[in-house]
């Protein structure tokens, strides 16, 4: 593990980003600066997009809705953040969010514990691939990072609000 690192400056994460079909990720503070503890990512995510449900076993992720209105289903629970506006999906409970609206939004994701941020340039080496989504490999991602994925919920999700899974 690297040594913690205390101030993080917006420069510190001009390269990192990755492209996971209609949701970016821009690596914003990196698990190995904080021990572990903590890893934050920036999602922009582009209009009529819904990011696969799943549900993590060992992180929970709380997001900051920076621009945009971003929808969210958590367990039962269905409804929509604004600006300003924070996103609490703990562990063990599914979870997914996207953009029925016609503009880019942009969420801060806070991952704690740290190490899941990992998993995003994972699933990016294969995004690029002809023959999207890649439903098994990103499974077998899942897996590796201890997350399972609940496809039952997109078509009521994608029918409803007129979405498109990531890189559909």
């Amino acid at each position: 593990m690297q040594e913690p690192k205390y101030i993080f400056h917006p420069d510190d994460s001009a390269s990192e980003y990755v492209d996971l079909g209609g949701q970016g990720i821009d690596f914003k503070v990196h698990s190995e600066h904080t021990e572990g503890r903590v890893s934050i990512v920036e999602h922009p995510i582009e209009p009529g997009r819904l990011v696969p449900a799943h549900c993590h076993r060992n992180e929970d992720e709380l997001s900051y809705v920076l621009e945009g209105e971003i929808g969210v289903k958590i367990g039962d629970f269905e409804g929509s953040a604004g600006p300003g506006c924070y996103v609490w999906k703990p562990r063990n409970v599914g979870h997914t969010v996207w953009n029925a609206t016609s503009k880019w939004i942009r969420v801060i994701e806070i991952i704690v514990p740290g190490g899941f941020e990992k998993f995003f340039k994972t699933v990016a080496e294969f995004s690029k691939l002809p023959g999207a989504p890649h439903t098994e490999r990103r499974r077998a991602a899942g897996k590796q990072f201890n997350l399972e994925y609940l496809p039952e919920w997109a078509p009521a999700l994608m029918k409803k609000y007129n979405l498109k899974l990531l890189g559909q």
